[in-house]
């Protein structure tokens, strides 16, 4: 009787850890913020960015499963992918290499905060800003180029066809960095370690806010850096990882079936949704209502 009773036990729980999607966590504020310096150890710990808002309102409509945060570098979420072990992601934009190890499927359109812009420190914006096009914009084919110039990135971080294709031709500097890569990198920035980088501008004006210097380093929008990628969400490619993908696919459809999609809007974004970004979504979440799943 103990020994069936020992095995229940360990049934029950396999059947709990089965249950359980591990997401990895990245601090990238405000797209993504820890809670007082840790990852989210529940959903009511999830902050209110545009990727950790979504999750906040996506993952109470999966009441099949529960949902833990791993803090985890990008090196590490594909090293316990290929390892067996199955996190899920929103925070990693689809490669042909990333495909190997993660199935693939996506949340939203792409939205104004997501467009990369090139970073460098106000002391240096004329030595980039030489030669800048009428419409504001910098060729980032053009700064790879310049021997002048020192770029440095996250070693394991993409940043869409475009700009990949761009850094591909060029050999550029990557950082082994850890989960929050973003503060490093900008860190590194304002200490003269490189003259530019590349990120997200709300992650910027966020960093500096957090250390009290604003206006110390400046975003320029990048002539690549106008995406049409669609925001994606990945799970490791084993066999929990193929049945949790799916799983947040019909989540994401049947979110964009609720009769009343401005009240979950307003939850996620509040009042940073610009027209243009109302408009898009409305037009991707009546596409997703209609279609069946976007499983790659």
């Amino acid at each position: 009787m103990r020994r069936a009773w020992a095995c229940a036990a360990l049934l029950a729980a396999a059947s709990a850890h089965a249950d359980t999607i591990r997401w990895v966590a990245q601090e990238m504020p405000p797209h993504f913020s820890f809670h007082e310096g840790h990852a989210p150890r529940s959903l009511a710990e999830l902050g209110h960015g545009e990727v950790d808002g979504y999750l906040r309102v996506l993952l109470p409509r999966m009441p099949q499963f529960q949902h833990e945060f791993v803090e985890a570098s990008t090196a590490r979420y594909e090293a316990l992918s290929r390892s067996g072990q199955t996190l899920c992601s929103a925070l990693h934009v689809r490669t042909p290499a990333r495909a190997e190890w993660l199935y693939f499927s996506h949340l939203y359109p792409p939205l104004i905060s997501r467009e990369i812009h090139v970073v460098v420190r106000r002391d240096a914006l004329p030595r980039l800003t030489q030669g800048r096009p009428a419409d504001g914009r910098v060729a980032l084919a053009d700064l790879l180029k310049r021997r002048d110039l020192s770029l440095l990135l996250a070693r394991d971080r993409a940043f869409g066809p475009q700009l990949d294709k761009a850094l591909a031709a060029e050999v550029v500097p990557r950082l082994a960095v850890g989960a929050q890569s973003s503060t490093q990198l900008l860190d590194m920035l304002r200490a003269g370690r490189m003259d530019y980088t590349l990120e997200y501008p709300s992650i910027v004006d966020d960093y500096l806010k957090r250390i009290g210097a604003p206006g110390a380093l400046v975003a320029l929008p990048v002539s690549e850096g106008r995406s049409t990628l669609l925001a994606t969400v990945s799970c490791s490619r084993t066999p929990d990882g193929r049945r949790y993908i799916e799983a947040i696919d019909a989540a994401v459809r049947a979110l964009a079936q609720e009769p009343d999609r401005a009240a979950w809007v307003r939850e996620w974004r509040g009042e940073r949704a610009s027209p243009d970004d109302i408009k898009r979504l409305n037009t991707y979440m009546d596409e997703r209502a209609r279609g069946g799943p976007r499983i790659e």
